[in-house]
């Protein structure tokens, strides 16, 4: 039997080196565990094991294999998600003038700053690297505050979920699926114009608002410290 060790295509090394790697993560342990825990057990106990993580992990990627060029999303407001919003008291007094939960996007700024701080030691680590913090926090909620500025029309309401309303949300009942509530079959459909929404299903964005967010992105105004796209990316406009 003739070997295929030789016929093995491995990448150039350089590769390594001159690639980007991005990191978006964080989000799912933060909200798995609000309603357990609360947001100051979520900030203590959970999310500094996560900005830990995430620096090793660079730290990892920069000395085995030669990375160099790193973005770390920050978290996302996620008091102004439909998937909270939709299950608080209707008379709650924990909203902002927006609608958005305070205490939840409170508790987000602080992990944003906590993960910031970590990045910018992990930057004094690695001196070869850059490190660069996305900021995608204040891009959506520049969305969910002010959509129509944006050529939107609905901030923490879903296009696909179920019971219309303000957030058109149902907790038994996620997007695509099916279910009988009290002797009911419902299902959460999809809106005909999510290029209106900035909410998918509650918890994810639709694609009119992640393209906003990758536009905010490619024009470098959401980079900390400052970084240059043009030297590790061709970009083309294809508008």
């Amino acid at each position: 039997m003739k070997s295929m060790a030789g016929s093995t295509h491995l990448p150039p090394p350089d590769i390594f080196s001159n690639s980007l790697y991005t990191f978006y993560i964080g989000q799912n342990d933060f909200t798995s565990q609000l309603k357990d825990i609360g947001t100051e057990g979520v900030l203590h106990k959970l999310m500094p094991q996560v900005v830990s993580e995430i620096a090793n992990t660079v730290k990892e990627i920069y000395h085995e294999i030669g990375g160099r060029t790193f973005w770390i999303l920050n978290m996302a407001p996620v008091g102004c998600y439909p998937s909270f919003l939709a299950q608080l008291p209707r008379n709650t007094t924990h909203l902002d003038v927006y609608g958005c939960i305070k205490s939840y996007n409170d508790a987000v700024v602080k992990y944003n700053q906590m993960l910031k701080d970590k990045l910018a030691q992990t930057r004094k680590d690695l001196p070869h690297a850059s490190v660069i913090l996305v900021d995608v926090y204040s891009v959506m909620l520049e969305l969910f505050r002010h959509p129509k500025k944006h050529g939107l029309q609905y901030g923490p309401k879903a296009c696909c979920g179920y019971g219309g309303g303000e957030y058109n949300y149902h907790p038994q009942v996620l997007c695509g699926n099916s279910k009988v509530i009290d002797g009911n079959n419902i299902s959460a459909t999809a809106c005909e114009d999510p290029c209106n929404y900035v909410s998918w299903d509650g918890i994810h964005a639709t694609e009119a608002a992640n393209k906003l967010v990758t536009a905010a992105i490619l024009n470098g105004s959401t980079f900390d410290p400052h970084f240059s796209l043009s030297k590790r990316c061709h970009l083309r406009d294809e508008r």
